[in-house]
């Protein structure tokens, strides 16, 4: 029996692919409480730094934000280990069907799909087709680059770069802060 009539199975999936999307929007929640976090004691950091007259703060604003950057890089890494499960999903969803709308396949569901069909340089064409699973390669890809992706590294690589530029201008004798 394939799976497309068996209803048990799609259930199933249908089930699993709701507990994918509860729990990467958990992990959104958990992200930005994260940022917040990290925006708080960074740029409290940097105010004690001129407050107390002491660049020492400044080296601590940064190291913090380094710290927040990597829990929040870490965290994002193991949300994104989710996405090719849920794409997945959809694109076993999309071959089980034949309906189309106005000439364009549709199947549900297909939140990952369209998200990065959102991201395309063609939304509408890319809407369009159906949703296939992510390659090897493009799985590692997304997991590498999660540090440097602007929403996980703003606003902790700011106070990094302000902290360490502060930093080093005080102890440069540039600003008028004892050592």
């Amino acid at each position: 029996m394939e799976p497309a009539q068996d209803g048990t199975f799609q259930t199933a999936l249908a089930a699993e692919y709701a507990a994918l999307v509860r729990t990467v929007s958990e992990f959104d929640g958990r992200l930005l409480t994260v940022k917040s976090w990290s925006v708080t004691l960074s740029l409290a950091g940097l105010g004690l730094g001129f407050q107390q007259e002491h660049y020492a703060l400044f080296a601590l604003a940064a190291a913090t934000g380094a710290a927040f950057w990597l829990i929040e890089a870490m965290t994002k890494r193991h949300q994104v280990r989710y996405y090719p499960r849920m794409r997945q999903i959809e694109a076993w969803s999309a071959s089980w069907t034949e309906l189309q709308l106005g000439g364009v396949p549709v199947s549900a569901p297909r939140i990952d799909a369209a998200w990065t069909a959102a991201g395309r340089p063609d939304p509408a064409a890319a809407l369009a087709e159906p949703p296939r699973e992510m390659t090897s390669e493009e799985i590692r890809r997304m997991r590498r680059h999660t540090a440097w992706l602007p929403h996980v590294f703003v606003p902790s690589a700011f106070a990094v770069v302000v902290g360490l530029v502060l930093t080093l201008l005080a102890a440069g004798g540039a600003l008028d802060i004892p050592l």
